[in-house]
């Protein structure tokens, strides 16, 4: 830097020398100008390349720490209102973008997805030490239309029910219980009693067996 300064001084003295006539009075402002020029030139330099080395710094990062074989990663932070774009394994990491309001959710750069970011849940996760910052969440995906009926074309299936009467009721045919005769008793007051007629042929036994033995 200082040899182009010393050349440029050397190539204004002798400038200086041939224009001094009509050039002098400008030449103190001109000098001024050039040497700031180049001053602010070399100090722009200097911030670009030291901007430069800076975003090549290695940022922040996320390592996936859970026991399962894989986490989601969703659209945005919630598990109920944003859809799974993608899914990372265990032990694999990504560059950390931002968290959520509450610290639950974070940001990651994740190739494929929308705007190639993603959400993670945070307790899934190990971070770099640092400071996240926090990123607001995309907008909520549209829910896809409902699809409504045509009140007429529905009328035109709502058919009502034809009454059908119901069967009436016949009794069966009466049974006829057939009735109990009792048979007449062999008995009457006329006929002779059976022990009678028992006792009349033991008594004839008894007569009979003393004769028979005197006959013998």
């Amino acid at each position: 830097m200082k040899s182009i300064i010393i050349a440029f001084a050397i190539l204004l003295e002798e400038y200086y020398e041939m224009t001094r006539n009509w050039f002098q009075p400008i030449l103190p402002l001109l000098t001024a100008l050039i040497i700031f020029g180049m001053f602010s030139a070399s100090s722009l330099t200097w911030l670009w390349l030291n901007n430069r080395q800076m975003s090549q710094l290695p940022g922040m990062f996320i390592t996936v720490i859970t026991d399962e074989p894989q986490i989601n990663v969703r659209m945005g932070p919630s598990s109920y209102v944003y859809p799974i774009v993608g899914t990372l394994v265990r032990g694999s990491t990504a560059p950390a973008l931002g968290r959520s309001q509450g610290g639950d959710w974070i940001q990651i750069e994740f190739p494929g997805a929308p705007d190639n970011k993603g959400w993670v849940y945070s307790p899934l996760v190990q971070v770099s030490p640092g400071a996240l910052q926090i990123v607001a969440p995309p907008p909520t995906p549209v829910q896809p239309p409902t699809s409504t009926v045509d009140p007429t074309l529905a009328a035109q299936f709502n058919l009502a029910p034809t009454a059908t009467r119901l069967p009436t009721f016949t009794p069966p045919p009466s049974l006829t219980q057939p009735a109990y005769v009792q048979p007449a008793s062999s008995n009457s007051n006329d006929s002779v009693p059976l022990a009678v007629i028992i006792l009349a042929f033991a008594v004839l036994g008894l007569i009979g067996l003393p004769l028979s033995l005197i006959r013998r």
